[in-house]
Formats: C-alpha cells, sequence, structure tokens
C-alpha cells in the first residue's frame, strides 16, 4: 500500500466544483448524503468547508445493490439514516469512488424511495471511469485510471487518506 494523492487538494477540488455547481444551478439550500462508508466521511468533511448547517445524511445502499443475490448483504449493514425530507430538495450526493456507476444507480433508488428531489448533484472525490451505466459525476477532485492489479481506497476517517493497493493486499 502506499500513499497515492493529496487529500487536501482533492477535497480543496471537490469543494471549489460544488460551490461552482450550486451557483451555476442557483441551489441556496442544499443537503449533503454521504453513502457508507467513505461517502459519509467525505460528507462531514464537506458539509463544514461549505458551511451547510443541516445534518448530512447516511446511506447504507446494501438492499439495493443489483448484486445483492449473488454477493449477499454485508455483515456490517447498518440502517440509512435521512434526518430531513428528502421532497422537493436539491441533494448532493457524495461517494470516495465511481467505478461502474452501480453504487450511485442504488443510491439514487434509495433516496427516491424517500421521496423526489428536486435535484442531485453528485460528487465524488475518485472517477476511475470504467462506466457499466451512463452516470457521470457533476463534480471529481479527480479523474485517473488504474491497472488491473490496482485498487484505490479510502482510509479514514481521522485522518482521511487515500491509498493504492495491490491486488491480493
Amino acid at each position: 500500500m502506499t500513499a497515492l494523492l493529496d487529500i487536501d487538494q482533492l477535497l480543496d477540488q471537490m469543494e471549489a466544483g460544488l460551490s461552482q455547481a450550486l451557483e451555476q444551478r442557483g441551489v441556496e439550500s442544499p443537503v449533503l448524503i454521504g453513502i457508507r462508508t467513505g461517502g459519509v466521511w467525505l460528507a462531514d468533511v464537506l458539509s463544514k468547508r461549505l458551511g451547510i448547517e443541516e445534518p448530512f445524511g447516511e446511506l447504507d445502499i446494501s438492499f439495493y445493490r443489483d448484486d445483492f443475490s449473488r454477493i449477499g448483504l454485508n455483515p456490517r449493514v447498518k440502517p440509512s439514516s435521512l434526518p430531513f425530507d428528502t421532497e422537493g430538495r436539491d441533494i448532493i450526493l457524495i461517494d470516495d469512488v465511481i467505478m461502474s456507476g452501480r453504487t450511485i444507480r442504488a443510491a439514487m433508488n434509495e433516496i427516491f424511495d424517500y421521496g423526489r428531489p428536486a435535484s442531485i448533484i453528485l460528487a465524488t472525490l475518485i472517477d476511475l471511469g470504467a462506466r457499466e451505466l451512463p452516470i457521470q459525476p457533476d463534480v471529481a477532485g479527480k479523474t485517473m485510471a488504474l491497472e488491473s492489479h490496482q485498487r484505490v481506497k479510502l482510509r479514514g476517517p481521522d485522518p482521511l487518506r487515500i491509498e493504492l493497493q495491490e491486488a491480493g493486499q
């Protein structure tokens, strides 16, 4: 395992990108939802950086995954927590890494079960490409490609750090 990128630099990129997206869309009171686990850590940091005082939500998408029947239930599944109504709200959905798009699809399905938001802005720390579904982040801290034997992992929550892993580690 090796350190991959400067987390503060990526968070700066995300903060700037989100501020710009919110301004362009005229969104004045968004709510944040983090996808467990890394997305929740990022939502905590970004809510402070963006000055969003409303508590952020946490999604555990385990039951919404399209491979649930194949891989089974994560033994550490926790209920999702959305301390606000999603109906008509502007949501910033946050995840640590986007690759195929399937996690984001599952997260949006769960959000819509709570209510129909006015909009969703997708923000990810790292975009690895490799889409299987046509889902793209509005804001990404970094876009990169990995070799087939590599994985990227956000560790935290304190301190947050990004690690590059070789297969089998």
